[in-house]
């Protein structure tokens, strides 16, 4: 019987999702260096997705906690953008399907661009409210950055279409009389969280990105508002815009 050629086996091999499929001992069988080659890939392929099902069981301890207290709208909440000179600080609420498995999620800042664009689709689809709430750069000076990002998360809350009955919270405590629990790294511990930070974090990106459309010196798609080389520059050449933080250095100082 004539051999599969390598190309057919790897494209066998890209079907195959379970470690018992009789077809495996028979490639292993084959000899031929470029088999092997694919059976290798094949395995740290299905290293790589135990992996993140494993990960993604573990941050699921918080929610899975809170629904064995009776909880049923459990809201991860988690903010972006307290750093940067210029821009709103952006917080986003989430409340996700009780089935649901979305592999990848972590801290929004451990994520390409690209990643995280395929996970907000993700969240989306896996999600039974999103709420998103900002706090401008106004009142970033009026209140703080601290009391800023509290109204965002607040806002983000307002505008979810579900009422939440629990908050898991990035390292803050809200004073709205939900129960709540404030976990610190919540974005890469929780599941709920780090959607949220996600979604804040494309949402944040996007409303920087137009900006920079229209004020292209100061080079917002790519920094995002922080203080890079080209922000400076720009600050010292062009001034202040309306969306900068007066109150943060080196602004405050100009």
């Amino acid at each position: 019987m004539e051999k599969l050629s390598i190309s057919a086996i790897k494209a066998i091999l890209n079907e195959i999702s379970s470690a018992d499929d009789p077809r495996l001992a028979e490639f292993r069988s084959d000899a031929r260096k470029g088999v092997q080659q694919a059976l290798a890939q094949w395995q740290r392929q299905q290293d790589k997705q135990r992996a993140l099902v494993e990960k993604y069981h573990a941050m699921s301890v918080f929610e899975e906690e809170k629904k064995a207290q009776g909880f049923q709208a459990i809201c991860g909440i988690d903010e972006v953008g307290r750093g940067p000179l210029a821009g709103p600080v952006v917080a986003a609420a989430v409340i996700l399907n009780e089935e649901h498995e979305i592999l990848g999620l972590n801290d929004s800042k451990q994520l390409s661009a690209q990643k995280r664009e395929e996970l907000v689709t993700e969240i989306k689809r896996n999600a039974r409210a999103i709420g998103i709430g900002e706090a401008t750069a106004e009142e970033i000076d009026q209140l703080n950055i601290y009391q800023a990002t509290k109204v965002a998360m607040q806002r983000a809350i307002d505008q979810l279409e579900i009422a939440p009955d629990c908050l898991l919270i990035d390292a803050m405590v809200l004073e709205n009389g939900l129960p709540q629990e404030k976990i610190i790294k919540g974005d890469a511990r929780s599941v709920s969280i780090a959607a949220a930070s996600i979604v804040a974090k494309v949402y944040r990106d996007e409303w920087m990105a137009d900006y920079g459309t229209q004020y292209p010196a100061y080079g917002f798609a790519k920094n995002a508002g922080y203080g890079t080389k080209e922000h400076l520059a720009a600050l010292e050449n062009y001034g202040i815009l309306p969306i900068h933080r007066k109150t943060f250095a080196p602004i405050k100082n100009k």
